[in-house]
């Protein structure tokens, strides 16, 4: 005899997800087709989708700006609560994925720069030391207002205490000090001056989108601290490049473009290898302030988080 199962309202009810996958991506990332572009598919599919929802919704979920989009009042609403749910889901797998494995998975928070700069010269060995521990990764300039439900492992980041139950240890202090290629140095002799620097191709890290939680130097206020007024510059100086993506400025150095500050724990190693050169040698050391490996207590992942932060701890030897 077979069991009668009545219907379950909550599931019928349900809108398809992946009409709801496409929806969370597009308001993610403000375009259908950065969103096509992060799901692997058409930027057609995405808005078949977005339409679909918007129909079984019975209500208009984005408004389009420009080539972007945005929420509507309702689309914030449904956002929030879809957002949500993914990032539920997604850890409760990745649980499930982990206790699965002999490996156990440790999720690190820092910046991008700290990631492309620092991380991807040093985790080959972390890797090659422990085998059995796996690293995911998020990069952030928001590390006070992050997604619902992301709880990391470690933080890397300028905040001494970045949230509650987490301990904080120190690793180093920023050291900042002018760099460009060997390139640009022969073909620009001047800038072994600090005053030839001043009237150089600047390339200038600005604030705007970054989680201004510390002090901020840019070029202004590298200069003030030697003394040296950037206003000083000569009307015919070359244009001062502005931007808040510090990988982007390093990679504009790197292709002979200009001088912009290093971060000493950021650039030592392009020095070492000598892709960069300091072309003079007037540095700020802001010994007021830190850089900080904070590390959640009470994790299931105790012993690994603690190889973790002996293995980084020693790559910063306080002095």
């Amino acid at each position: 005899m077979t069991k009668h199962v009545d219907p379950d309202t909550i599931l019928l009810k349900m809108p398809s997800l992946r009409a709801v996958k496409a929806f969370v991506a597009a308001a993610k990332y403000e375009s259908f087709t950065r969103a096509a572009e992060a799901l692997c598919v058409s930027q057609a599919a995405i808005s078949r989708q977005i339409r679909e929802l918007e129909s079984y919704l019975g209500a208009q979920l984005f408004t389009r700006v420009g080539r972007a989009v945005e929420l509507t009042a309702a689309g914030a609403v449904f956002f929030d609560a879809a957002q949500l749910s993914f990032v539920n889901i997604a850890q409760a797998a990745e649980r499930i994925r982990s206790s699965q494995s002999s490996k156990k998975v440790l999720t690190v928070c820092c910046s991008p720069a700290f990631s492309a700069l620092w991380l991807s010269n040093h985790l080959q060995e972390f890797f090659a030391q422990c085998p059995d521990i796996e690293l995911n990764l998020i990069t952030t300039q928001n590390f006070l207002t992050m997604e619902p439900g992301v709880q990391p492992d470690i933080f890397i980041t300028k905040i001494s205490r970045i949230r509650e139950g987490y301990r904080s240890y120190p690793l180093c202090h920023d050291v900042i000090y002018p760099v460009c290629t060997p390139q640009y140095l022969e073909k620009h002799p001047e800038i072994s001056t600090i005053e030839g620097v001043r009237d150089s191709a600047l390339l200038n890290l600005s604030p705007y989108g970054r989680s201004q939680v510390a002090e901020h130097v840019d070029w202004g206020v590298w200069l003030a601290f030697q003394a040296i007024d950037i206003d000083d510059r000569p009307t015919n100086s070359p244009q001062i490049f502005n931007a808040n993506d510090y990988n982007l400025l390093i990679s504009m150095v790197l292709t002979h473009q200009g001088i912009a500050l290093g971060w000493n724990h950021l650039v030592t190693s392009l020095v070492q290898q000598g892709l960069l050169v300091r072309p003079i040698e007037q540095q700020v050391q802001l010994r007021n302030s830190w850089h900080y490996l904070s590390c959640r207590e009470n994790s299931d992942n105790e012993d690994e988080l603690r190889r973790f932060r002996e293995w980084i701890l020693t790559k910063f030897p306080r002095r």
